[in-house]
């Protein structure tokens, strides 16, 4: 694929109409190597892996949830319910239900854009980092912003202890 060919993708045009609704224009970037993980993406963008935001979902009581966290960190499960006000336990979201809902394939989930309106969380230990990187819609495509934007952006609410540390 071509790069033109990856930034027309809908998926792609999603977020970039997103960025652009709020002024932030030619921030999405293709990339020659992938960024399907976090670690993929910290390589090829030469930056620290905790800056990455990996956009993962959940599902709590049934009802999906998104978990905003940094590369370096794992997603605290338990943090999810409590968040919300749930006694319930939080699931992997099953692939199938990340693409009905978010409308893109794991890998390339962005933290907006999404087809359905969910909850998003957000890991406060992000705000370490003066910026950040997250999926822009496809495996090979991220953009970069500040943590005033992805708050902004996502509408999302701040959780302490969301992301635990991975050692």
């Amino acid at each position: 694929m071509t790069e033109d060919t990856i930034l027309a993708s809908a998926s792609v045009q999603r977020v970039i109409a997103v960025l652009a609704q709020a002024g932030m224009t030619e921030r999405v970037r293709v990339l020659s190597d992938t960024a399907r993980t976090a670690e993929d993406a910290a390589a090829a963008l030469n930056t620290v892996l905790g800056s990455i935001v990996k956009s993962l979902m959940f599902t709590v009581e049934g009802a999906p949830v998104m978990a905003l966290v940094a590369g370096d960190r794992r997603c605290c499960t338990d943090a999810l319910p409590r968040a919300l006000g749930s006694a319930a336990q939080a699931e992997r979201a099953p692939a199938r239900l990340v693409r009905d809902v978010t409308g893109f394939a794991i890998g390339g989930v962005a933290p907006v854009g999404h087809v359905q309106a969910l909850p998003v969380l957000i890991d406060a230990s992000l705000q370490r980092f003066d910026r950040l990187y997250a999926a822009a819609g496809h495996t090979h495509c991220v953009f970069g912003l500040s943590w005033e934007e992805l708050l902004t952006l996502t509408g999302g609410t701040v959780v302490d202890g969301l992301g635990l540390s991975a050692d």
